[in-house]
């Protein structure tokens, strides 16, 4: 604890740019993906009403829900816009000009949420929903990659975890500030979707005061003054030499190798177990059940005999278990590192599942089965939180390096948003065909994530990138490493040995 202390007045910069960096960047992705439903009976309505008093008759009831549901999924393709786009738009405007950017589109959506209903258009709500999804899009790409580029070698787990924290802290806010005691009502709900524009105008006008981080002004600016400033700034004085010096390397290394498009990246042999590792734990970390517990949780309650209206509190205590349990995955992840975190996690999780199919099938057939299923609930939530959430972020920070890394999150960007919205699209039909079952198939899916995690990922913890290249060039290039060559295309060589 007291060398907890001791840090937190070390890197007090480093601290301050983390909560600012979380405020604008997670946060507002999980509380629009929490908070939607709350207002949702009092959008329908004022839907219709706006559109009787335009035309003197009410909406067929398919078409309020097919507006919902476009309200709903529009933030999803906004959400894809953005990530796409910010690949090419930070590495041609640094991060921090991208960021402020995706605040002032922030701005905007929540001005059009918050005078959609005295303007009497539900249509700005269709384009404020849209501008969320764009400037969220860009903010959750920005997020990851800058939050892990500030920190130093000792802290990276930490702060790479401090994106799920954020993440779950927006889901948590969302429930709490929809309740309808608070903004949820039916005369408050568009400041209820405009709340956002508070968090965006404190980033706007704070981040402006802090630097762009190390890396980015020694490798990709060659600015050793501006570095030295960044460094003295968020880690404070202090021997950081060490740190220094990888940095120094990591650019030495990358010398005369240029940031490379979404398909030259794919078509990179030496970045190629790399892709396969996101293109496992991005889609496990979507498919892995997490969605599917959120939505059976009201069902888990009330067969449990939860009054009516005691069961929004409850999910809310469901959200608060996920929140603290991310807290914690950021304490252990420098401790237990982030494969065992992945692998342990998947694997706890895949087990929970196999109970409560269990428990689900069999709650008709003994009472006490239902309180079983509310304890399991809670037990996969927090297992999620302690390990997969936190740690696939810090892995897939850390397994790119600066010059490969904003291509790379488009590419997590793509896989996040369309997990989403195929998800959306999928799971009410998973639900109605094979009911509790449907938790089956997420356990598969978990049982060969934990195969190949435990098989072919490499532990990142405590390592420089250059160590984690070299440990994935291993997998790329089984007994040769690779060198970067200047006209972008690696260079092998077979390692020498003594014979």
């Amino acid at each position: 604890m007291a060398g907890f202390f001791a840090d937190l007045i070390r890197y007090r910069g480093l601290f301050q740019m983390i909560l600012l960096l979380g405020i604008g960047g997670s946060f507002p992705y999980g509380f629009h993906i929490s908070v939607i439903n709350y207002p949702s009976l009092h959008i329908k309505k004022f839907i219709n009403d706006t559109w009787m008093e335009r035309h003197g008759s009410p909406l067929p009831q398919e078409t309020i829900l097919l507006l919902w549901s476009f309200i709903v999924s529009v933030f999803g393709i906004g959400g894809l816009l953005g990530s796409v786009y910010c690949g090419y738009l930070t590495t041609k405007y640094r991060k921090k000009k991208c960021q402020m950017l995706a605040n002032g589109i922030m701005l905007a959506a929540a001005l059009l949420m918050g005078c959609s209903k005295a303007a009497k258009s539900f249509e700005m709500i269709v384009l404020g929903r849209l501008l969320y999804g764009v400037a969220i899009g860009f903010s959750f790409n920005i997020h990851p990659q800058y939050v892990g580029e500030i920190s130093p070698k000792r802290l990276r787990g930490f702060t790479n975890a401090t994106v799920a924290v954020f993440l779950t802290f927006g889901k948590v806010a969302g429930q709490v500030i929809g309740l309808g005691e608070m903004l949820g009502s039916a005369t408050l709900w568009p400041l209820l979707l405009a709340f956002n524009g508070l968090t965006a105008a404190l980033q706007l006008a704070l981040l402006p005061c802090f630097p762009d981080s190390p890396s980015y002004l020694l490798i990709q600016k060659g600015n050793e003054e501006a570095f030295r400033k960044a460094v003295t700034r968020l880690w404070g004085e202090g021997d950081h030499q060490a740190e220094i010096e990888d940095l120094k390397k990591e650019k030495a290394a990358m010398a005369g190798t240029k940031g490379l498009r979404v398909l030259e990246l794919l078509r990179t042999r030496s970045l190629r177990w790399q892709l396969y590792a996101m293109a496992v734990l991005l889609p496990t970390l979507q498919l892995c059940g997490i969605n599917a517990i959120y939505f059976y949780s009201f069902e888990v309650f009330r067969t449990a005999q939860f009054e009516e209206g005691l069961i929004p509190y409850v999910s809310l205590g469901v959200g608060l278990c996920e929140f603290v349990s991310s807290i914690l995955c950021s304490s252990l992840i420098e401790h237990f590192g982030r494969k065992r975190l992945l692998w342990g996690g998947y694997g706890a999780m895949a087990v929970v599942l196999a109970l409560l199919t269990t428990t689900l099938s069999l709650q008709h057939r003994f009472f006490w089965m239902h309180y079983g299923s509310v304890i399991l609930v809670f037990l996969f939530v927090l297992c999620y939180g302690i390990g997969p959430s936190g740690a696939t972020v810090s892995v897939m920070v850390e397994i790119f390096s600066q010059t490969f890394r904003p291509s790379a999150f488009v590419l997590v960007g793509f896989f996040n948003w369309t997990g989403l919205f195929l998800l959306g699209m999928i799971f009410p039909f998973m639900v109605e065909h094979l009911g509790p079952f449907c938790f089956l198939v997420f356990m598969g899916i978990l049982a060969a994530s934990v195969v190949f995690i435990y098989l072919f990922l490499p532990e990142t913890k405590g390592k420089s990138i250059l160590e984690i290249t070299m440990d994935f060039n291993k997998l790329n290039f089984g007994t040769k490493q690779v060198f970067p060559a200047e006209n972008n295309h690696p260079k092998e060589a077979a390692l020498c040995t003594r014979l």
